[in-house]
């Protein structure tokens, strides 16, 4: 598609009040690129627990801003710099835009903790559009087994969760415990631990996500109402009594860091992901029992790259709960408000855009 063929106007939701639905309506095409841009016409678009920390204005977002961090499409027009992309190419569209370059971070390969940066779908317009602007440094171009339903969601929570299975640094055949196992990062988490031979303790407190973990493969289920004394004698009964090497935390529920501490072995690592205001350990396990806590935000470029060989390669796939249209996203809204949903929500921004990939007759993630 060349700029000629481009519309002028687009159908987009938008943040345009803070703790206020979103406004679903006709904005400009952005066409006016920087040297290193790409213009994605938009496949698919997926929700994320960030958009409502957007909505609520806790990341103080110039409004209006369209929604949506997590986005896949074809590239329909590039920049003039840009050497990795050309029209046509399938991608999965970045949330870092335009990263300083020559901060410590920068420098040292941690470039998604660049201060300078701008944020897709977070401080800039995002995926909850027909068109969306992003930056080809760092959106990366899909394998042939990626599909775009799939690859969308990658974006911020897949990128999110397999570093944190990185972060771990358990290998084949050791203990790694998901506590929030059945969730929309949890169920990709086991999925990537176990395309690495890692055994998998998946911890969960509602049905639904008990039954996403037993269903993406983890070794053992632990239901969390059964209370931390119960969980630490199951977790104990199937890793030699001594817990998990590293758990990776990505429930925000009250009590999950410290039942997450109380799983892990002594010595052990806990990877801190979800968001909660605030963290509560029991200060015997961080002094007695020297559990290490470490944060994680999302994967590096090279990162990025080598998760979507892990899920080209081992078929790693998304629990979807997909709508069609943007005019639609009030459904999505409902169904993630009301607690009941399994793995991600998206939408189908263009249908058109998914069968063309699937009439192509390959095996999809």
């Amino acid at each position: 598609m060349g700029s000629d063929n481009i519309p002028e106007r687009m159908l987009a939701a938008q943040v345009t009040e803070y703790n206020k639905p979103y406004t679903i309506h006709e904005i400009a095409v952005p066409k006016n690129l920087d040297p290193q841009d790409i213009l994605v016409k938009v496949a698919v678009a997926s929700l994320c627990h960030t958009d409502n920390m957007v909505i609520a204005g806790q990341f103080f977002t110039q409004l209006p801003c369209t929604a949506s961090h997590e986005g896949s499409g074809t590239v329909v027009l590039t920049g003039s710099e840009v050497k990795n992309f050309k029209p046509g190419d399938r991608v999965m569209c970045a949330i870092p835009y335009h990263q300083c370059g020559i901060c410590n971070d920068c420098q040292s390969a941690s470039a998604q903790y660049c201060a300078k940066q701008s944020l897709t779908g977070v401080k800039r317009d995002g995926c909850f559009a027909e068109y969306v602007v992003v930056d080809g440094r760092t959106s990366i171009k899909l394998p042939d087994r990626v599909s775009f339903e799939t690859a969308a969601p990658m974006a911020c929570a897949g990128l999110t969760i397999f570093r944190g299975v990185l972060q771990s640094e358990c290998h084949a055949g050791e203990w790694m415990g998901i506590v929030g196992a059945g969730g929309s990062l949890g169920h990709l988490g086991i999925q990537f631990a176990k395309a690495m031979g890692i055994m998998v303790v998946g911890v969960d407190a509602r049905d639904e996500g008990l039954a996403l973990a037993k269903e993406t493969g983890a070794d053992i289920v632990v239901d969390a109402r059964k209370g931390a004394e119960q969980v630490v004698k199951e977790v104990e009964a199937v890793t030699g009594g001594e817990g998990c090497k590293s758990t990776l935390m990505v429930s925000d529920a009250d009590g999950a860091v410290a039942l997450g501490c109380k799983i892990t072995r002594m010595h052990g690592t806990l990877v801190q992901i979800a968001q909660p205001e605030t963290i509560s350990i029991p200060f015997h396990e961080v002094v007695f029992r020297d559990i290490k806590i470490h944060g994680s935000l999302m994967s590096s470029v090279a990162e990025a790259t080598r998760m979507l060989d892990v899920v080209a390669e081992h078929g790693v796939s998304v629990e979807k709960n997909v709508f069609h249209g943007l005019h639609e996203i009030p459904k999505l809204m409902d169904l993630a408000h009301g607690g009941k949903m399994k793995g991600k929500g998206m939408i189908v921004v263009d249908q058109e855009q998914i069968d063309r990939q699937n009439s192509q007759g390959l095996k999809l993630s």
